[in-house]
């Protein structure tokens, strides 16, 4: 294992949603060779400190960071641009955030696909936190190919998930469902892939396997309430006013002070008591 892997799989989920805990950078990690010990204890030791920093006071993190960054080199160097990015997306730092994932992709070594796919993954959602949807595209792409030239099929789906997003934004949802599909393929257990998945038939007007796509997403994951919310405007796009109703109660009763419950309280509404005639709901989420 690299010095630079090992101390990625030190770190928890990124707060941008990249990686997951079951994603095989943070699984099967094997013990470290002796020789290793003391120079990724040192990186790993500074680094913890950091992410620590990061939580308390973000912009005290950036700082550090950035410090750190002008005085190492190598997997130093890599860390601290890894620190500054996770700063500055705290911080709302988008371009900041782009460059610094960035430039830890560029210092890690070629042969370092996976970790350099994490990096490129991470500048590509930060450009897209920034609105750059053709820079994120391309930083995805590149992503999605690291990921796969290093078998890595939990990040690969990561990354065409990701992609896949930033299409139906540029309004090119048929361009979009090819990688959806292959996610869902790679990450079988992952329900934001169906989710998203069954959102982009619904907008395709594929109602029927839109249906059978959410149902997949609700048995992975029962308690989320994205994908309640997603599976009324299915139903109640074909003409399931009960089913519509039950899932977005069902919303409001998982998490009843949430955003996504008040969006189902106002779906409610435009739908009206059962028996009632109302409009379906004008504002539906997007993928």
């Amino acid at each position: 294992m690299s010095l630079l892997l090992a101390l990625l799989l030190q770190v928890g989920p990124n707060p941008l949603g990249g990686a997951m805990p079951q994603d095989d950078l943070f699984r099967d990690r094997p013990p470290r060779p002796e020789a290793e010990q003391g120079e990724l204890n040192a990186t790993s030791a500074w680094l913890e400190g950091c992410l620590a920093q990061l939580a308390e006071d973000p912009a005290r993190a950036h700082s550090m960071a950035q410090i750190r960054r002008a005085e190492t080199k190598g997997a130093d160097r890599v860390m601290a641009n890894h620190c500054i990015g996770l700063a500055a997306s705290e911080l709302g730092l988008w371009d900041d955030a782009r460059t610094a994932f960035t430039a830890a992709r560029a210092e890690t070594p070629e042969d370092e696909a996976r970790t350099r796919a994490r990096f490129a993954a991470l500048a590509g959602n930060a450009a897209l936190a920034g609105g750059d949807q053709a820079g994120a595209l391309e930083l995805l792409t590149l992503a999605e190919g690291e990921a796969r030239s290093a078998k890595s099929a939990p990040l690969e789906a990561i990354a065409a998930t990701d992609r896949a997003r930033v299409l139906v934004m540029l309004g090119r949802g048929e361009e979009a469902l090819p990688l959806l599909e292959n996610a869902t393929t790679l990450a079988p257990d992952r329900a934001e892939g169906w989710l998203l998945k069954a959102t982009l038939l619904r907008r395709l007007d594929r109602l029927g396997e839109a249906q059978t796509t959410i149902e997949r997403a609700a048995a992975l994951a029962p308690t989320n309430p994205e994908i309640g919310l997603e599976a009324g405007v299915i139903a109640v796009l074909a003409g399931r006013d009960d089913a519509a109703r039950a899932s977005w109660q069902s919303v409001i009763d998982l998490a009843p002070e949430s955003p996504v419950a008040t969006i189902a309280k106002d779906y409610l509404a435009q739908l009206g008591n059962a028996g009632e005639t109302a409009n379906a709901p004008q504002e539906t989420p997007q993928p």
